[in-house]
């Protein structure tokens, strides 16, 4: 029972990291909203049977089980994950540009999901390491990863809130990815 309450712990401390930093930059009902498909029975069982508390337990299952059913039920239903804009499956897949508000959320989700499993080890720094390493393997539309790697860069140069709160910088952002 104790994986039962660890997850729970850890998909709202990932929750309110997430509203923290969607609410920086002007995203109150994403902020709010973010991930409620992780208390679906789908997700939530299977994340609570693989959890570890370092680590996605949906990596855990992918390992053990070569999928996971939990992943397949999130990223169809979350529209901030990039793999939710992959389309075109006869073609070879093929990236579609996210709507701006959702690749600003990818982004609050990433540091949510830093902070919850780093805790009080988080730093931008190791976040910043991380986005290296995912970067290799993302496969998101060019507008959206060059987004993305933007605003990393940024954060990574003047810290988190200074860039999230910085709503002239946010603007600009939004206009470039549109334009």
């Amino acid at each position: 029972m104790s994986k039962f309450f660890k997850h729970l712990n850890k998909i709202l401390t990932h929750k309110r990291w997430v509203a923290y930093y969607c609410f920086m930059c002007g995203l109150y009902r994403q902020g709010i909203m973010h991930d409620m498909s992780k208390f679906s029975p789908t997700e939530f069982w299977e994340s609570v049977k693989y959890y570890q508390g370092t680590r996605s337990p949906i990596d855990a299952c992918k390992e053990d089980k070569g999928y996971s059913m939990a992943w397949f039920h999130h990223r169809g239903r979350n529209k901030h994950h990039w793999e939710f804009w992959m389309d075109d499956f006869e073609k070879g897949s093929i990236p579609k540009k996210m709507p701006f508000k959702y690749a600003l959320e990818m982004i609050c989700d990433y540091l949510g999901a830093g902070r919850a499993y780093a805790g009080k080890g988080f730093t931008m720094e190791t976040e910043y390491n991380w986005w290296l390493k995912k970067k290799t393997t993302a496969k998101m539309h060019a507008d959206t990863f060059a987004f993305a790697c933007e605003i990393m860069d940024h954060m990574k140069e003047i810290g988190i809130e200074k860039t999230l709160k910085d709503k002239a910088y946010i603007k600009y952002l939004q206009e470039k990815y549109e334009g």
